[in-house]
């Protein structure tokens, strides 16, 4: 008498669900890696780029200074630098652009809400760090004002000016509050930046008269005294008045 076949043993779940999977799945999570460093790469490659372009333009200017010096002084090749931009004038521009954020960052803190004289006093400290740590981008910044900011004319009537308004408004309000004396809010903002931007864009000129500069730890920390003083004795209406 023939015996019946013998029934198929059934594998363990884990096999089976082992068995299913699609050739290649172990590899995708290394995959999704790779893909994920990918951008950070090209935008760390991007930073290194114009942190170079930004050493070229300050000391040369837009037309002192080629592709090719930028390429260098950044360690990638001509062709690569191109790829992240068009010409010299985008990047000319893009650097531009990082500069006024960076620039402007300190500002975009003021609120109504603010006690003024501490606000104003922390605006100053970091204007001064700015240009104690990043005089290159004063000094681009300044050299682009003095040529009439052919490439930058149209950020500055926009970004620019919009966040100067909206900052003299809260200005504005410290005054009629009277926390602040009487001061014209544009003449206010001005003021602090030929302060606190004079130490980056004539660090020869302090140099020489001071025999020191902003590296200097002591030298900045009297540098953002004095400017605070300065600024904070002529306009803030004394505790004693306002109490």
């Amino acid at each position: 008498m023939a015996r019946p076949p013998a029934a198929k043993k059934k594998a363990p779940a884990e096999v089976r669900k082992r068995k299913a999977e699609p050739v290649g799945t172990k590899a995708a999570p290394a995959a999704g890696k790779r893909a994920a460093r990918r951008p950070r790469q090209a935008e760390d490659k991007r930073s290194v780029i114009l942190s170079a372009a930004l050493g070229l333009f300050s000391r040369y200017g837009l037309h002192g200074t080629s592709v090719d010096q930028v390429a260098a002084r950044a360690e990638v090749s001509k062709s690569n630098l191109l790829y992240y931009f068009a010409n010299k004038e985008e990047l000319y521009v893009s650097v531009l652009r990082e500069l006024l954020h960076v620039w402007l960052e300190p500002l975009r803190g003021f609120s109504a809400e603010q006690d003024p004289r501490e606000a104003i006093a922390s605006y100053i400290r970091r204007k001064l760090i700015i240009s104690r740590d990043q005089p290159d981008a004063s000094r681009l910044f300044c050299l682009e004002m003095i040529q009439g900011a052919p490439l930058l004319r149209e950020e500055l009537a926009l970004e620019l000016r919009t966040l100067v308004e909206r900052k003299s408004e809260v200005i504005g309000e410290w005054v009629r509050s009277g926390r602040l004396r009487p001061v014209a809010p544009h003449h206010l903002i001005f003021g602090l930046w030929a302060l606190t931007q004079h130490y980056a864009d004539f660090a020869v000129q302090v140099q020489a008269i001071a025999g020191r500069t902003l590296q200097d730890s002591a030298f900045f920390e009297e540098t953002v005294e004095n400017v605070q003083r300065l600024v904070l004795d002529g306009i803030c209406v004394p505790d004693a008045v306002t109490a």
